[in-house]
């Protein structure tokens, strides 16, 4: 009885023997297609972040010009993401140092920033502005570059624009949307 069972699927086999290669080649293909897909929406994407600061600035007047310089650290939360490495919802360090000068002429203003994750994966950032102060009250646009980082964010560019406030106390909180791309 054995040996019929054998002879009948064996007989069935023959039939499908085409049609195995087929569809496994059909999987194969349509598999291949979904990991391209995902590499490619994971090498790029947007996302929306705040930040909380609190400022340590120095001030010297010289004439027609203030210059500042000076830290600020707190925190980065994401609030929308496209996906990628960076997750919606995810929160970590954020630390700038500024080096400004305000004139007649306005605002220059650059600061290089470090955002640290909860898995201690560093982003690098250059925050520039051209507009505002840096007064309680004041603040303005500008825009940020991404430049690289650490883990995951090794080799990441892109740009950010912001918007930034400056409150009582010390303490500033800026909305960034930004473009992202890795190679």
């Amino acid at each position: 009885m054995r040996s019929k069972h054998i002879e009948a699927v064996g007989a069935r086999s023959g039939k499908l023997s085409g049609l195995v290669p087929a569809l496994c080649a059909l999987g194969l293909g349509v598999s291949t297609l979904l990991a391209t897909e995902a590499s490619v929406a994971a090498d790029s994407g947007s996302y929306e972040q705040v930040v909380s600061l609190l400022t340590n600035y120095t001030k010297s007047e010289r004439g027609g010009e203030t210059v500042i310089g000076g830290s600020s650290s707190g925190t980065v939360t994401t609030t929308r993401s496209s996906g990628g490495v960076f997750v919606e919802g995810s929160s970590g360090t954020f630390e700038c140092i500024i080096f400004a000068k305000r004139t007649s002429s306005g605002m220059d203003l650059e600061a290089p920033c470090t955002s640290t994750d909860a898995s201690g994966d560093k982003q690098f950032s250059v925050a520039k502005r051209r507009q505002g102060d840096v007064n309680p009250g004041g603040g303005g646009e500008g825009r940020s570059e991404l430049v690289g980082g650490t883990g995951k964010y090794q080799g990441i560019t892109g740009s950010c624009t912001y918007k930034v406030d400056y409150l009582p106390g010390n303490r500033l909180v800026s909305i960034s949307k930004c473009h992202w791309q890795k190679p």
